[in-house]
């Protein structure tokens, strides 16, 4: 059988957002072309993962945000490395869930870690300049800790209203973590509709896209697609 091909990479920064979060940055020993949205295979000590490539094509790193699993395998192997280590990276990306700027309105509904994809997106957007264009990002999960780029997509929404419409929402706000929460609640499928009928989406100039817990994904296609939507979608590994 033919060796899948790989290459190196260098740890260049790790940073836990919260016990179950961990972001990411490698260098490869030589550049990766991949499309925003894209996912690639991590491999160390012979196990190997696929993850969703946060950083935009032009930063020259690779970023993933990483929600830490119980008895894990790779995620075990990942919390331990530090900066100067090095990882295994497979040269060849897949993944369909791509931005199609044929639609203006783009809809993205995200679990945890399901917001990479989009977070690269909209960083390769705004590098290439382009224009006309609004997106919706929904963004769910258990607790306010759980939002690894908050502080990013928040600042963003407030620089430009007119590009990005952002909305964390946290479905557990009786814990006692969550205590002073003053955002949405409930869970982020939920929002969908609120969304749709707020800002006038509709199937003819709106894309949906989906990427996270698996019955969130699930939900979101059927209902959505039914009404008339395409609803892009990829699936959340992370073991």
């Amino acid at each position: 059988m033919k060796k899948k091909k790989q290459m190196l990479a260098e740890v260049v920064e790790r940073r836990e957002i919260c016990d179950n979060l961990l972001i990411l940055a490698v260098r490869p020993s030589r550049p990766l072309s991949f499309a925003p949205g894209q996912y690639v295979k991590l491999f160390v000590d012979g196990i190997k993962r696929r993850y969703s490539i946060v950083s935009a094509p032009h930063e020259g790193v690779l970023e993933f945000c990483i929600e830490r699993v119980p008895n894990g395998e790779m995620t075990a192997r990942l919390w331990g490395l530090r900066r100067g280590d090095a990882v295994g990276v497979r040269t060849k990306v897949k993944g369909k869930l791509q931005l199609d700027l044929r639609f203006p309105s783009h809809l993205m509904i995200a679990t945890v870690t399901g917001i990479s994809p989009f977070v690269g997106m909209l960083r390769a957007y705004l590098h290439e300049r382009r224009r006309g264009h609004k997106f919706y990002v929904l963004h769910g999960a258990r607790g306010h800790d759980e939002f690894p780029y908050h502080t990013e997509l928040t600042r963003l929404a407030a620089l430009r209203p007119d590009l990005v419409t952002y909305v964390p929402t946290i479905s557990r706000p009786a814990e006692a973590r969550n205590a002073g929460w003053a955002g949405e609640t409930g869970r982020v499928s939920g929002l969908v509709g609120k969304c749709v009928a707020q800002y006038g989406l509709d199937p003819r100039s709106t894309l949906l896209y989906a990427c996270g817990h698996p019955g969130m994904v699930r939900e979101v296609k059927k209902q959505y697609r039914r009404d008339g939507f395409r609803v892009d979608t990829e699936r959340y590994w992370k073991v």
